[in-house]
């Protein structure tokens, strides 16, 4: 890939900017990710089936000589099968942080496949970052971790004990208790983000409650990326009017300031009388 080419979803990076891996970088949120974090971050973007065919080239390079390749605006790609250590290893390598994203992204997702993707992928994002002398490790957790609490119509906080709604779900506990053990046994910095309803805007009126707009969970990657915290669990939504999740710690210690409301949208599920 020449100089002169660009990505339209990437911006150039300040050359002394931090590098951070995105795991999952051909996914919905690590699309995104990738476009709201590249002027602030030199974003290395691991892929392995799913490839995006403006970096293919570089991406078959990558997956040729096992080493990352460089793409214009300071950025890399790399490649690897997120339930294989080694490859995982190799891809972080030389970051300062892994947002962890790479995940079956499925509620109702079989037991295999989240044992594959998300139990062994979540194991080898913190055991690469922990061999690969990265520092830092964002680790996207659900809601679905807490999910039985919101069916039965109770107002959810972190600190509650987990109650996961299904075996994605229960993934999610899992990568958190990973987490914890892997920041207070050898030292890696966690943050673990119980990610909501991630839409360009509220599709349903459930969503005026738990809506995750695009900026407002670019924000939270980053205050979790540059934070001095070395572990912690935060839920993951805008600042909407009718939530339910508790936010507060993620305002409180993460400094988190939330730019989105989905109550803006509530005329279009919540119409007034007639």
């Amino acid at each position: 890939m020449s100089d002169a080419e660009t990505i339209p979803y990437l911006h150039a990076a300040p050359g002394t900017a931090k590098r951070v891996t995105i795991t999952g970088a051909a996914g919905e949120i690590g699309t995104s990710m990738a476009a709201h974090l590249a002027s602030r971050y030199r974003l290395r973007l691991v892929y392995n089936r799913s490839v995006p065919e403006i970096v293919a080239p570089a991406v078959a390079e990558a997956r040729t000589t096992g080493k990352p390749v460089a793409i214009p605006g300071g950025h890399e790609v790399a490649v690897a099968d997120v339930t294989d250590l080694d490859q995982v290893t190799e891809a972080v390598r030389g970051t300062d942080a892994i947002l962890h994203l790479a995940a079956v992204p499925s509620v109702q997702a079989p037991w295999k496949a989240v044992l594959d993707a998300n139990i062994q992928g979540c194991y080898t994002a913190y055991e690469g970052a922990l061999r690969a002398g990265v520092p830092r490790v964002v680790f996207a957790s659900s809601n679905h971790a807490s999910g039985f609490y919101e069916r039965d119509g109770i107002p959810t906080g972190p600190d509650l004990p987990v109650r996961p709604d299904g075996y994605y779900g229960v993934s999610k506990v899992f990568g958190e208790a990973l987490g914890r053990f892997y920041a207070e046994g050898h030292g890696l910095a966690v943050i673990c983000l119980r990610i909501g309803s991630f839409q360009p805007r509220p599709r349903d009126k459930r969503q005026l409650s738990t809506w995750l707009s695009h900026r407002d969970m670019a924000q939270l990657a980053w205050r979790s990326i540059e934070t001095p915290v070395t572990y912690g669990v935060f839920y993951g939504i805008s600042g909407n009017t009718r939530r339910y999740w508790d936010i507060s710690s993620a305002i409180d210690v993460l400094g988190y300031a939330p730019e989105d409301d989905g109550e803006t949208y509530a005329a279009e599920f919540d119409p007034p009388p007639a």
